[in-house]
């Protein structure tokens, strides 16, 4: 299906791998040049080869998404380079699980820098240069903790509803210059993250990986977890003609694991 894409030119932060990784590469295959931002330059340059194996542009930059001036850097490097600037995807992640009155004021001022306010930061860098284009598309990837309850990730669920809402207002700010904004909620994702915290339960419960798993994936009504592709076809759908007129909406990719009934 032709998504109408090619020659389009997208930046992500958190880029280098994961969800990121899966969104840079569909983009890749659907004609889009990619910048790509993140923390290890190694990682980065592994994914832009990938991506340029598609028969577009990468730009791998290490960036420290707390940073103003690098998000601003980034975002002008690419825009300079390319000449140009329309898809922008909001990627940059940290979390830690732990109990809540364990999550100290750094912990949270460094979770609300990394995703919340990067996202809005970089909202703003790109907004210019979409403007001049007369499109864009700007997607958020929030968390399924928007949507429920859990004590020891509470930061992600402040957070990531902080998403949510931001997704929601940015997009009716900008809406008459034809600029989309969405955002993605990933259930359990398949990603080195995932299976790091997954070692960790095992440990904790005393079962093998394999076993915490098997019981992980039990709670998934479609029993099965998210694969990061999965998500990279959302951020598409929303890059696509098909979401002409969807904006400032979230939605869940996660198997049915929310128990939210969203209306």
């Amino acid at each position: 299906m032709d998504l109408e894409l090619q020659g389009r030119v997208a930046t992500i932060t958190g880029g280098g791998r994961g969800i990121g990784k899966a969104v840079a590469l569909a983009l890749a295959d659907h004609g889009v040049s990619v910048g790509i931002c993140g923390r290890t330059a190694e990682t980065l340059n592994a994914t832009a080869e990938e991506i340029r194996a598609k028969g577009v542009d990468a730009w791998p930059i290490v960036v420290d998404v707390r940073m103003l001036e690098n998000i601003q850097a980034f975002i002008s490097q690419v825009a300079a380079t390319a000449g140009r600037l329309d898809i922008h995807v909001n990627n940059a992640v940290s979390s830690v699980r732990a109990p809540m009155n364990e999550q100290t004021d750094d912990l949270w001022r460094n979770h609300l820098d990394v995703k919340l306010m990067a996202y809005i930061r970089s909202a703003r860098e790109v907004l210019p240069h979409m403007q001049k284009n007369g499109w864009g598309r700007i997607v958020n990837i929030g968390g399924i903790t928007a949507r429920i309850s859990a004590s020891h990730r509470v930061t992600n669920g402040v957070i990531n509803a902080g998403v949510a809402n931001f997704t929601k207002s940015f997009a009716d700010f900008i809406a008459r210059d034809k600029i989309t904004v969405n955002c993605v909620h990933p259930g359990t994702t398949v990603t080195d993250r995932m299976m790091e915290g997954f070692e960790r339960y095992a440990r904790d419960a005393g079962v093998s990986v394999e076993e915490m798993e098997r019981q992980k994936a039990q709670e998934i009504p479609m029993g099965e977890f998210t694969q990061p592709e999965d998500i990279a076809n959302a951020v598409l759908f929303f890059c696509s003609p098909m979401a002409r007129m969807v904006t400032g909406q979230a939605i869940a990719v996660d198997g049915g694991i929310s128990d939210a009934i969203n209306y």
